[in-house]
């Protein structure tokens, strides 16, 4: 569905054309939101790449022995799904900007405007996604919700129950995605104080503190930066 999707946005943008009025400058015109710009972009990188929680689970359900343990196979299916994930959002960025330059809309459907028709299969294929990842990414949660109410509150388990306790945190959620026209600002937020620490910077102090690489080797330096870029990160004035 990514793929599908963010074909149609970027081959939809090559067959418009570049805007004869198209601008690539700053899209603010004072220092301090150009900064700003700047943290919050980086904020939403955070937001895409971030990892999840839910990996770790899949990683506890793959065959693992001392001889073959499960983080070969782990890593290699996290390398390629960066890879699809940098299939799918580069060429949508690159082209994106370049034909519609600091005037693109966070959504670039909205930028296309038409065909209507090849706007709207897009947007049932996002649809598709959503109601497909929207099951896996919150497992956990549900696991949370379910544990609450049978161990702490005592609730007999049931199928009733779970669809109940289910729906109503879908029902919640969709509530407050509606009534936040303007969810697509908080991803700067969201990637840079949560997913930005628990993707990019935890991760790393922990290797650190467990492996203690050699000072100023490359693994070292890497890893240092990362922590440092999370550092600097957070300090942006939402």
């Amino acid at each position: 569905m990514s793929l599908s999707y963010s074909t149609i946005a970027w081959g939809a943008s090559l067959n418009r054309g570049v805007k004869p009025d198209v601008q690539y400058g700053y899209k603010s015109k004072t220092t301090a939101g150009t900064v700003f710009n700047f943290f919050d972009s980086l904020g939403s990188i955070a937001f895409a790449y971030a990892g999840h929680n839910v990996v770790l689970e899949i990683q506890a359900t793959m065959p693992s022995t001392p001889e073959k343990p499960s983080k070969g196979p782990m890593w290699k299916g996290v390398i390629a799904a960066y890879v699809a994930v940098a299939i799918c959002y580069f060429p949508v960025a690159l082209i994106g900007y370049w034909i519609f330059g600091n005037k693109v809309d966070e959504n670039i459907f909205k930028s296309l405007e038409k065909p209507w028709w090849l706007i709207a299969m897009a947007n049932l294929f996002v649809v598709v996604h959503l109601i497909g990842s929207y099951q896996i990414y919150t497992m956990p949660v549900f696991d949370m919700i379910e544990y609450l109410l049978i161990k702490i509150l005592k609730f007999k388990p049931s199928w009733m129950l779970r669809s109940v306790s289910r729906n109503i945190y879908v029902a919640f959620t969709m509530f407050i995605g509606i009534t936040l026209p303007f969810f697509g600002g908080l991803l700067g937020f969201f990637g840079g104080f949560a997913f930005a620490s628990t993707t990019y910077f935890l991760p790393c102090i922990i290797w650190l503190a467990i492996y203690k690489p050699r000072k100023f080797s490359l693994s070292w330096f890497t890893n240092w930066v990362s922590v440092k870029s999370f550092c600097f990160e957070n300090k942006k004035p939402y």
